[in-house]
């Protein structure tokens, strides 16, 4: 027979053990995004100013609405599903402008990151594409950015700039 003692050390244990992985998480989730900060960062810096405007097709973003969609949808996902303040959606003009967004968009999302929930991950969100669990919002958050984060590198290239190499460990 178990004594009461027994069974507290018990349920003590695996609960040190969920705060452990949900630490790791975090740990994890907070570096890796600060490597993605990073790394879109270098990204958008590296077309010229006066390139800012280019589009190597008229059926697609030029490099700056790009940038400003990037910014535009972390803070969405952020704010929406992950339980981040709401962010003033901006409308910025110019390479440097649109830096300062973005750089202020990546901020806000680790600052959401940083305090968010983990025992809500499991949580259903009302999404356009249906329902769908916090943690695939968090997957998708990254994914996004990845998505055109990618699409500024054929840019860059288009445009006969090597971007800076991939640093998103």
């Amino acid at each position: 027979m178990i004594s009461r003692f027994q069974a507290i050390l018990f349920i003590l244990a695996i609960s040190a053990t969920g705060f452990s992985q949900s630490s790791n998480f975090r740990e994890d989730l907070l570096l890796k995004w600060d490597n993605t900060r990073a790394y879109s960062i270098e990204i958008a810096q590296a077309m010229p100013s006066g390139e800012y405007d280019y589009k190597p097709t008229e059926d697609v973003r030029s490099f700056q609405e790009q940038v400003i969609h990037m910014a535009d949808n972390v803070t969405w996902l952020c704010s929406a599903f992950l339980g981040g303040t709401p962010f003033e959606r901006e409308s910025p003009v110019g390479k440097e402008a649109c830096l300062d967004y973005l750089k202020r968009a990546l901020d806000y999302a680790y600052t959401t990151l940083e305090t968010l929930d983990l025992s809500t991950l499991d949580d259903e969100v009302d999404f356009f594409a249906g329902p769908m669990r916090r943690q695939r919002i968090l997957f998708l958050l990254n994914d996004h950015l990845t998505h055109h984060r990618g699409q500024l590198i054929m840019y860059l290239r288009l445009k006969g700039i090597t971007p800076a190499k991939y640093r998103g460990w």
